[in-house]
Protein backbone atom coordinates (compact mmCIF):
# COMPACT_ATOMS: atom_id res chain seq x y z
CA UNK A 1 0.00 0.00 0.00
CA UNK A 2 1.13 3.84 -0.31
CA UNK A 3 2.54 5.56 2.42
CA UNK A 4 -0.79 7.48 2.89
CA UNK A 5 0.85 9.48 6.33
CA UNK A 6 3.72 11.23 3.77
CA UNK A 7 1.84 11.60 0.89
CA UNK A 8 -0.61 13.94 3.39
CA UNK A 9 2.19 15.70 5.21
CA UNK A 10 3.47 16.25 1.92
CA UNK A 11 0.60 18.05 0.53
CA UNK A 12 0.92 20.53 3.85
CA UNK A 13 4.40 21.60 2.81
CA UNK A 14 4.47 24.75 0.77
CA UNK A 15 4.30 24.06 -2.94
CA UNK A 16 7.06 25.36 -4.10
CA UNK A 17 9.38 23.10 -2.15
CA UNK A 18 10.72 20.30 -4.10
CA UNK A 19 9.84 17.02 -2.21
CA UNK A 20 11.21 13.60 -2.59
CA UNK A 21 9.64 10.61 -1.58
CA UNK A 22 11.31 7.28 -0.67
CA UNK A 23 9.20 4.36 0.34
CA UNK A 24 11.68 2.27 2.03
CA UNK A 25 8.59 -0.77 1.97
CA UNK A 26 9.38 -0.31 -1.78
CA UNK A 27 12.92 0.53 -2.58
CA UNK A 28 16.05 1.59 -0.93
CA UNK A 29 17.00 4.78 0.65
CA UNK A 30 20.35 6.16 -0.80
CA UNK A 31 23.00 8.20 0.64
CA UNK A 32 22.43 10.76 -2.74
CA UNK A 33 18.52 10.88 -1.25
CA UNK A 34 19.82 12.13 2.02
CA UNK A 35 22.05 14.21 1.03
CA UNK A 36 19.86 16.11 -1.43
CA UNK A 37 17.66 16.74 1.45
CA UNK A 38 17.69 19.75 3.38
CA UNK A 39 15.65 18.44 5.83
CA UNK A 40 14.68 14.50 6.28
CA UNK A 41 11.29 14.15 7.51
CA UNK A 42 10.03 10.58 9.07
CA UNK A 43 7.77 8.73 9.48
CA UNK A 44 6.84 5.09 10.83
CA UNK A 45 4.78 2.32 12.87
CA UNK A 46 5.86 0.56 15.74
CA UNK A 47 7.21 -2.52 13.62
CA UNK A 48 9.57 -0.07 11.98
CA UNK A 49 11.41 0.73 14.80
CA UNK A 50 14.75 -0.51 13.99
CA UNK A 51 14.67 0.65 10.54
CA UNK A 52 14.36 4.29 12.28
CA UNK A 53 17.64 3.94 14.13
CA UNK A 54 19.52 2.74 11.56
CA UNK A 55 18.32 5.64 9.02
CA UNK A 56 18.49 8.48 11.80
CA UNK A 57 21.95 7.01 11.98
CA UNK A 58 22.78 7.45 8.50
CA UNK A 59 21.26 11.16 8.56
CA UNK A 60 23.41 12.12 11.74
CA UNK A 61 26.39 10.82 9.64
CA UNK A 62 25.83 13.31 7.06
CA UNK A 63 25.07 15.87 9.16
CA UNK A 64 21.44 15.82 8.47
CA UNK A 65 18.33 17.30 10.54
CA UNK A 66 15.30 14.37 11.18
CA UNK A 67 12.29 15.81 12.40
CA UNK A 68 9.87 12.68 12.78
CA UNK A 69 6.19 12.07 13.44
CA UNK A 70 3.67 8.98 13.03
CA UNK A 71 2.36 6.51 15.64
CA UNK A 72 5.92 5.21 16.71
CA UNK A 73 7.02 8.75 18.07
CA UNK A 74 3.63 10.35 18.75
CA UNK A 75 2.99 6.95 21.92
CA UNK A 76 7.25 7.00 22.65
CA UNK A 77 8.89 9.34 21.26
CA UNK A 78 11.06 9.38 24.33
CA UNK A 79 13.14 6.34 23.14
CA UNK A 80 14.23 8.20 20.64
CA UNK A 81 16.81 10.82 22.13
CA UNK A 82 19.09 10.64 18.98
CA UNK A 83 16.09 12.48 17.39
CA UNK A 84 16.13 16.23 18.06
CA UNK A 85 12.72 17.06 16.02
CA UNK A 86 8.98 15.74 16.36
CA UNK A 87 5.52 16.05 15.49
CA UNK A 88 3.78 14.37 17.59
CA UNK A 89 -0.38 13.38 17.03
CA UNK A 90 -1.96 14.49 14.19
CA UNK A 91 -0.37 17.39 11.68
CA UNK A 92 -3.22 19.79 10.30
CA UNK A 93 -2.94 22.29 12.72
CA UNK A 94 0.35 22.43 14.05
CA UNK A 95 2.29 21.96 10.57
CA UNK A 96 1.87 25.86 9.66
CA UNK A 97 4.54 26.66 12.56
CA UNK A 98 6.88 23.52 11.19
CA UNK A 99 6.70 25.53 8.36
CA UNK A 100 7.57 28.79 9.70
CA UNK A 101 10.34 27.31 11.71
CA UNK A 102 11.97 24.94 9.40
CA UNK A 103 12.20 28.29 6.87
CA UNK A 104 13.21 30.50 9.23
CA UNK A 105 16.14 27.16 10.95
CA UNK A 106 14.56 27.48 14.31
CA UNK A 107 13.01 24.41 14.83
CA UNK A 108 11.44 23.24 18.55
CA UNK A 109 12.33 19.95 20.08
CA UNK A 110 8.23 19.22 20.34
CA UNK A 111 5.44 19.93 18.36
CA UNK A 112 2.20 18.31 20.26
CA UNK A 113 -1.25 18.37 18.52
CA UNK A 114 -3.48 18.72 21.84
CA UNK A 115 -7.07 18.80 20.15
CA UNK A 116 -8.40 16.72 17.05
CA UNK A 117 -8.32 18.45 13.95
CA UNK A 118 -10.98 19.15 11.81
CA UNK A 119 -10.38 16.80 9.26
CA UNK A 120 -12.46 18.76 6.09
CA UNK A 121 -9.14 21.03 5.68
CA UNK A 122 -6.91 18.15 5.30
CA UNK A 123 -5.47 18.11 1.73
CA UNK A 124 -5.41 15.70 -1.28
CA UNK A 125 -2.34 13.35 -0.62
CA UNK A 126 0.52 14.17 -3.38
CA UNK A 127 0.15 11.03 -5.21
CA UNK A 128 2.97 12.82 -7.89
CA UNK A 129 5.21 11.60 -5.14
CA UNK A 130 5.11 8.10 -5.62
CA UNK A 131 5.76 5.46 -8.53
CA UNK A 132 2.12 3.44 -9.27
CA UNK A 133 3.81 0.60 -10.34
CA UNK A 134 4.97 0.26 -6.98
CA UNK A 135 1.99 -1.13 -5.54
CA UNK A 136 -1.47 -3.41 -5.72
CA UNK A 137 -3.63 -1.09 -3.73
CA UNK A 138 -3.79 2.91 -2.60
CA UNK A 139 -5.11 4.07 -0.24
CA UNK A 140 -7.65 7.45 0.99
CA UNK A 141 -8.62 8.26 4.53
CA UNK A 142 -12.79 9.25 5.24
CA UNK A 143 -12.62 9.58 8.66
CA UNK A 144 -10.36 9.24 11.61
CA UNK A 145 -11.33 8.17 15.11
CA UNK A 146 -13.47 5.28 16.83
CA UNK A 147 -16.56 5.33 19.01
CA UNK A 148 -15.51 1.75 20.76
CA UNK A 149 -12.73 1.80 23.83
CA UNK A 150 -11.35 -1.97 23.13
CA UNK A 151 -8.35 -2.54 25.81
CA UNK A 152 -6.00 -3.39 23.80
CA UNK A 153 -6.45 -1.07 21.17
CA UNK A 154 -4.38 2.06 20.41
CA UNK A 155 -6.55 3.92 17.66
CA UNK A 156 -8.52 5.41 20.79
CA UNK A 157 -5.39 6.65 22.16
CA UNK A 158 -3.83 8.92 18.80
CA UNK A 159 -7.45 9.91 16.94
CA UNK A 160 -9.78 9.90 19.56
CA UNK A 161 -13.56 7.85 20.19
CA UNK A 162 -15.53 10.86 18.02
CA UNK A 163 -14.85 9.95 14.60
CA UNK A 164 -14.25 12.72 12.38
CA UNK A 165 -14.94 12.66 8.69
CA UNK A 166 -14.16 14.29 5.70
CA UNK A 167 -17.45 15.26 3.17
CA UNK A 168 -18.14 13.31 0.28
CA UNK A 169 -17.49 15.78 -2.30
CA UNK A 170 -13.98 15.60 -0.59
CA UNK A 171 -12.86 12.01 -0.42
CA UNK A 172 -14.06 11.96 -4.32
CA UNK A 173 -12.01 14.50 -5.25
CA UNK A 174 -9.15 12.50 -4.07
CA UNK A 175 -10.29 9.25 -6.19
CA UNK A 176 -10.86 11.75 -9.23
CA UNK A 177 -7.14 12.59 -8.79
CA UNK A 178 -6.46 8.58 -8.50
CA UNK A 179 -8.16 7.93 -11.45
CA UNK A 180 -6.63 10.54 -13.66
CA UNK A 181 -3.41 9.11 -12.93
CA UNK A 182 -4.78 6.10 -14.75
CA UNK A 183 -5.65 3.98 -11.37
CA UNK A 184 -7.56 1.02 -11.65
CA UNK A 185 -7.35 -1.13 -8.83
CA UNK A 186 -8.87 -1.19 -5.15
CA UNK A 187 -8.35 1.32 -3.27
CA UNK A 188 -8.29 0.65 0.73
CA UNK A 189 -10.33 3.29 2.99
CA UNK A 190 -7.95 3.48 5.93
CA UNK A 191 -10.29 4.78 8.61
CA UNK A 192 -10.02 3.71 12.49
CA UNK A 193 -14.02 2.21 11.96
CA UNK A 194 -15.49 2.77 8.30
CA UNK A 195 -19.32 3.19 9.92
CA UNK A 196 -18.24 5.00 13.11
CA UNK A 197 -20.28 7.14 11.86
CA UNK A 198 -22.81 5.38 10.25
CA UNK A 199 -25.06 8.46 8.85
CA UNK A 200 -21.94 9.99 7.63
CA UNK A 201 -20.42 7.11 6.25
CA UNK A 202 -24.18 6.43 4.03
CA UNK A 203 -24.16 9.90 2.49
CA UNK A 204 -20.52 8.72 1.61
CA UNK A 205 -21.94 5.72 0.00
CA UNK A 206 -24.49 7.63 -2.00
CA UNK A 207 -22.38 9.66 -3.76
CA UNK A 208 -19.97 6.85 -4.07
CA UNK A 209 -22.64 4.67 -5.71
CA UNK A 210 -23.25 8.14 -7.81
CA UNK A 211 -19.21 8.69 -8.68
CA UNK A 212 -19.65 4.86 -10.28
CA UNK A 213 -22.89 5.54 -12.35
CA UNK A 214 -20.98 8.76 -13.79
CA UNK A 215 -17.18 8.17 -14.01
CA UNK A 216 -18.01 4.02 -15.20
CA UNK A 217 -14.98 3.51 -13.29
CA UNK A 218 -14.03 -0.27 -12.15
CA UNK A 219 -11.76 0.48 -9.22
CA UNK A 220 -12.82 -1.51 -6.20
CA UNK A 221 -13.08 -0.55 -2.30
CA UNK A 222 -11.65 -2.41 1.15
CA UNK A 223 -11.99 -1.15 4.80
CA UNK A 224 -12.01 -1.98 7.89
CA UNK A 225 -15.38 -1.83 10.07
CA UNK A 226 -16.90 -3.52 13.28
CA UNK A 227 -18.87 -6.82 13.07
CA UNK A 228 -22.33 -4.43 13.70
CA UNK A 229 -22.00 -3.53 10.85
CA UNK A 230 -24.35 -6.86 9.78
CA UNK A 231 -27.02 -5.48 11.53
CA UNK A 232 -27.50 -3.18 9.41
CA UNK A 233 -28.65 -4.07 5.39
CA UNK A 234 -29.31 -1.10 4.14
CA UNK A 235 -25.66 -0.32 4.85
CA UNK A 236 -23.91 -3.48 3.57
CA UNK A 237 -26.27 -3.13 0.58
CA UNK A 238 -24.93 0.82 0.06
CA UNK A 239 -20.98 -0.89 0.14
CA UNK A 240 -21.57 -3.34 -2.06
CA UNK A 241 -22.99 -0.75 -4.55
CA UNK A 242 -20.62 1.88 -4.36
CA UNK A 243 -17.81 -1.33 -5.14
CA UNK A 244 -16.38 -2.59 -1.57
CA UNK A 245 -15.30 -6.35 -2.11
CA UNK A 246 -13.89 -6.71 1.29
CA UNK A 247 -13.98 -5.47 4.82
CA UNK A 248 -11.22 -5.99 8.20
CA UNK A 249 -13.17 -7.22 11.00
CA UNK A 250 -11.42 -7.30 14.33
CA UNK A 251 -13.14 -10.36 15.23
CA UNK A 252 -10.47 -11.28 17.71
CA UNK A 253 -12.02 -14.97 20.11
CA UNK A 254 -15.00 -17.11 20.31
CA UNK A 255 -14.34 -16.77 24.33
CA UNK A 256 -17.01 -14.23 25.78
CA UNK A 257 -14.93 -14.07 28.90
CA UNK A 258 -11.96 -12.76 26.76
CA UNK A 259 -14.34 -10.22 25.25
CA UNK A 260 -15.58 -8.95 28.24
CA UNK A 261 -12.03 -8.73 29.65
CA UNK A 262 -10.89 -6.39 26.41
CA UNK A 263 -14.15 -4.29 26.46
CA UNK A 264 -15.23 -5.33 22.89
CA UNK A 265 -18.91 -4.65 23.67
CA UNK A 266 -19.87 -4.79 19.86
CA UNK A 267 -18.88 -8.20 19.89
CA UNK A 268 -20.67 -9.38 22.78
CA UNK A 269 -24.04 -10.79 22.99
CA UNK A 270 -24.27 -12.29 19.74
CA UNK A 271 -23.31 -15.23 17.19
CA UNK A 272 -20.05 -14.20 15.40
CA UNK A 273 -20.36 -17.26 12.99
CA UNK A 274 -23.65 -16.06 11.60
CA UNK A 275 -22.62 -12.36 11.83
CA UNK A 276 -20.24 -13.39 9.35
CA UNK A 277 -22.23 -15.31 7.13
CA UNK A 278 -24.19 -12.03 7.29
CA UNK A 279 -21.88 -9.82 5.88
CA UNK A 280 -20.88 -12.70 3.18
CA UNK A 281 -24.00 -13.14 1.68
CA UNK A 282 -24.34 -9.67 1.41
CA UNK A 283 -21.31 -9.98 -1.04
CA UNK A 284 -18.31 -8.80 1.40
CA UNK A 285 -15.47 -11.07 1.99
CA UNK A 286 -14.60 -10.76 5.76
CA UNK A 287 -10.47 -10.64 6.52
CA UNK A 288 -10.99 -11.35 10.43
CA UNK A 289 -8.29 -10.34 13.02
CA UNK A 290 -8.13 -12.68 15.93
CA UNK A 291 -6.14 -12.26 19.17
CA UNK A 292 -4.75 -15.00 21.91
CA UNK A 293 -3.62 -14.29 24.73
CA UNK A 294 -6.04 -12.71 27.12
CA UNK A 295 -5.99 -13.41 30.89
CA UNK A 296 -9.38 -15.50 30.60
CA UNK A 297 -8.03 -17.51 27.80
CA UNK A 298 -7.87 -20.94 28.94
CA UNK A 299 -5.61 -24.01 27.74
CA UNK A 300 -8.38 -25.03 24.93
CA UNK A 301 -8.19 -21.21 23.43
CA UNK A 302 -5.94 -22.91 20.27
CA UNK A 303 -8.51 -25.08 19.62
CA UNK A 304 -11.65 -22.91 19.81
CA UNK A 305 -9.74 -20.63 17.49
CA UNK A 306 -9.21 -23.15 14.72
CA UNK A 307 -12.39 -24.33 14.85
CA UNK A 308 -14.45 -20.96 14.88
CA UNK A 309 -12.22 -19.92 11.94
CA UNK A 310 -13.01 -22.54 10.05
CA UNK A 311 -16.78 -22.57 10.43
CA UNK A 312 -16.60 -19.04 9.44
CA UNK A 313 -15.00 -18.96 6.50
CA UNK A 314 -12.75 -16.50 7.20
CA UNK A 315 -10.28 -17.00 4.53
CA UNK A 316 -7.97 -14.47 5.40
CA UNK A 317 -7.84 -14.92 9.37
CA UNK A 318 -4.64 -12.89 10.73
CA UNK A 319 -3.75 -14.16 13.88
CA UNK A 320 -1.92 -12.27 16.62
CA UNK A 321 -0.64 -12.94 19.81
CA UNK A 322 -2.29 -10.30 22.53
CA UNK A 323 0.28 -7.52 22.83
CA UNK A 324 0.42 -4.35 24.74
CA UNK A 325 0.80 -1.60 22.91
CA UNK A 326 2.10 1.90 24.12
CA UNK A 327 -0.17 3.97 26.29
CA UNK A 328 -3.47 1.87 25.60
CA UNK A 329 -5.36 1.25 28.51
CA UNK A 330 -4.46 -2.70 28.63
CA UNK A 331 -0.86 -1.25 28.75
CA UNK A 332 -1.57 0.94 31.78
CA UNK A 333 -3.39 -1.90 33.51
CA UNK A 334 -0.42 -4.62 32.83
CA UNK A 335 2.09 -1.69 34.16
CA UNK A 336 -0.13 -0.79 37.15
CA UNK A 337 -0.12 -4.90 37.79
CA UNK A 338 3.85 -5.13 37.57
CA UNK A 339 3.33 -6.99 34.24
CA UNK A 340 4.81 -5.04 31.60
CA UNK A 341 7.96 -6.55 30.38
CA UNK A 342 9.07 -4.98 27.39
CA UNK A 343 8.27 -2.47 24.47
CA UNK A 344 5.90 -4.01 21.93
CA UNK A 345 7.06 -5.02 18.23
CA UNK A 346 4.44 -4.12 16.65
CA UNK A 347 4.70 -7.18 14.47
CA UNK A 348 1.56 -9.20 14.49
CA UNK A 349 3.11 -12.36 13.76
CA UNK A 350 6.30 -12.22 15.86
CA UNK A 351 5.76 -14.93 18.51
CA UNK A 352 6.64 -12.79 21.20
CA UNK A 353 4.81 -11.44 24.24
CA UNK A 354 6.03 -8.12 26.22
CA UNK A 355 4.05 -8.82 29.21
CA UNK A 356 3.83 -11.30 31.77
CA UNK A 357 0.80 -13.83 30.80
CA UNK A 358 -1.58 -15.79 32.98
CA UNK A 359 -0.99 -19.09 30.78
CA UNK A 360 2.36 -20.49 30.38
CA UNK A 361 4.38 -18.15 27.83
CA UNK A 362 5.90 -21.16 26.16
CA UNK A 363 2.63 -22.58 25.65
CA UNK A 364 1.15 -19.10 24.12
CA UNK A 365 3.94 -18.80 21.93
CA UNK A 366 4.45 -22.72 21.30
CA UNK A 367 0.34 -23.07 20.25
CA UNK A 368 0.24 -19.59 18.39
CA UNK A 369 2.60 -21.06 15.81
CA UNK A 370 1.07 -24.26 15.48
CA UNK A 371 -2.47 -22.50 15.40
CA UNK A 372 -1.18 -20.12 12.20
CA UNK A 373 0.58 -23.58 10.87
CA UNK A 374 -2.43 -25.32 10.88
CA UNK A 375 -4.87 -22.61 9.51
CA UNK A 376 -3.01 -22.12 6.51
CA UNK A 377 -2.44 -25.96 5.93
CA UNK A 378 -3.11 -26.52 2.39
CA UNK A 379 -6.17 -28.87 3.35
CA UNK A 380 -7.58 -26.95 6.17
CA UNK A 381 -6.99 -23.24 3.98
CA UNK A 382 -8.66 -24.61 0.35
CA UNK A 383 -11.58 -26.00 2.88
CA UNK A 384 -12.04 -22.51 4.50
CA UNK A 385 -12.22 -20.82 0.91
CA UNK A 386 -15.13 -23.56 -0.29
CA UNK A 387 -16.97 -22.49 3.46
CA UNK A 388 -16.57 -19.09 2.39
CA UNK A 389 -17.63 -19.87 -0.76
CA UNK A 390 -21.00 -21.06 -0.32
CA UNK A 391 -21.98 -18.27 1.86
CA UNK A 392 -20.46 -15.75 -0.48
CA UNK A 393 -23.00 -13.96 -2.97
CA UNK A 394 -21.15 -12.10 -5.49
CA UNK A 395 -22.85 -9.23 -6.01
CA UNK A 396 -21.83 -5.13 -7.04
CA UNK A 397 -19.84 -3.67 -9.51
CA UNK A 398 -17.36 -6.15 -11.89
CA UNK A 399 -13.72 -4.86 -11.36
CA UNK A 400 -10.78 -4.06 -13.32
CA UNK A 401 -9.05 -6.80 -13.75
CA UNK A 402 -5.31 -6.34 -14.19
CA UNK A 403 -1.95 -7.16 -16.35
CA UNK A 404 -0.50 -8.26 -12.90
CA UNK A 405 -3.63 -10.46 -11.91
CA UNK A 406 -3.20 -12.18 -14.90
CA UNK A 407 0.25 -13.06 -14.79
CA UNK A 408 -0.26 -14.27 -11.10
CA UNK A 409 -3.28 -16.17 -12.23
CA UNK A 410 -0.84 -17.50 -15.07
CA UNK A 411 1.62 -18.41 -12.33
CA UNK A 412 -0.60 -20.19 -10.17
CA UNK A 413 -0.73 -23.38 -12.54
CA UNK A 414 2.83 -23.79 -12.04
CA UNK A 415 3.65 -22.68 -8.43
CA UNK A 416 0.56 -24.05 -6.56
CA UNK A 417 -0.65 -26.62 -9.22
CA UNK A 418 2.47 -28.42 -9.94
CA UNK A 419 5.37 -27.36 -7.91
CA UNK A 420 4.23 -27.08 -3.75
CA UNK A 421 2.28 -29.67 -1.39
CA UNK A 422 -1.15 -28.81 -1.51
CA UNK A 423 -1.30 -29.28 -5.83
CA UNK A 424 -4.52 -31.40 -5.39
CA UNK A 425 -6.61 -28.96 -2.69
CA UNK A 426 -5.43 -26.31 -5.47
CA UNK A 427 -6.89 -28.34 -8.36
CA UNK A 428 -9.74 -29.38 -6.69
CA UNK A 429 -10.31 -25.35 -6.12
CA UNK A 430 -9.62 -24.39 -9.46
CA UNK A 431 -11.94 -26.88 -11.29
CA UNK A 432 -14.79 -26.95 -8.62
CA UNK A 433 -15.86 -23.32 -8.31
CA UNK A 434 -15.26 -22.74 -12.42
CA UNK A 435 -17.53 -25.60 -12.97
CA UNK A 436 -20.22 -24.87 -10.15
CA UNK A 437 -19.59 -20.79 -9.09
CA UNK A 438 -17.92 -19.27 -12.48
CA UNK A 439 -18.40 -15.85 -11.54
CA UNK A 440 -16.41 -16.61 -7.82
CA UNK A 441 -13.63 -18.05 -9.85
CA UNK A 442 -11.42 -14.70 -9.35
CA UNK A 443 -11.68 -14.81 -5.89
CA UNK A 444 -11.32 -18.74 -5.21
CA UNK A 445 -7.98 -17.81 -7.15
CA UNK A 446 -6.88 -15.06 -5.68
CA UNK A 447 -7.07 -16.72 -2.10
CA UNK A 448 -5.80 -19.53 -3.48
CA UNK A 449 -2.50 -17.19 -4.48
CA UNK A 450 -2.59 -15.48 -1.00
CA UNK A 451 -2.95 -18.55 0.89
CA UNK A 452 0.70 -19.33 -0.41
CA UNK A 453 1.53 -15.61 0.68
CA UNK A 454 0.35 -16.74 4.53
CA UNK A 455 2.04 -20.37 4.54
CA UNK A 456 5.33 -18.36 3.89
CA UNK A 457 4.36 -16.47 7.12
CA UNK A 458 3.45 -19.24 8.92
CA UNK A 459 6.66 -21.08 7.90
CA UNK A 460 8.71 -17.93 9.11
CA UNK A 461 7.72 -18.44 12.71
CA UNK A 462 10.11 -19.13 15.07
CA UNK A 463 10.72 -19.42 18.34
CA UNK A 464 12.28 -16.65 20.35
CA UNK A 465 15.60 -17.29 21.31
CA UNK A 466 14.42 -15.97 24.89
CA UNK A 467 10.89 -15.78 26.61
CA UNK A 468 11.72 -11.48 27.19
CA UNK A 469 13.09 -8.58 24.88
Amino acid sequence: MAPLGLLTVAAMLPPEWKLKLVDMNAERLKDKDLLWADYVLLGAMLVQRESVREIVARCTALEKTVIAGGPLFTTGYEAFPEIQHFVLGEAEEIMPQVVQDMQSGRLQSVYRCTNRPDITRTPAPRWDLIKFRHYVTMSVQFSRGCPYDCEFCDIIVMNGRVPRTKTPVQLIAELDALRRRKWKDMVFIVDDNFIGNKQQTKMLLHALIEWRRRTRTRIGFLTEASINLADDRELCALMVEAGFKKVFVGIETPSVEALAECHKLQNRNRDLVAAVQTLQRAGLEVMGGFIVGFDSDKSDIFKRQFEFIQRSGVATAMVGLLSALPQTRLWQRLKREGRLEAESTGNNSDATLNFKPKLSREFLQSGYRELVKKLYEPRNYYQRIRTFLKSHRPTGPRLHLSRADIIAFLKSFWVLGVWHRGRVGYWRLFLGTLIRRPRQFPHAIELAILGHHFRRVAKSLRAPSSGKR
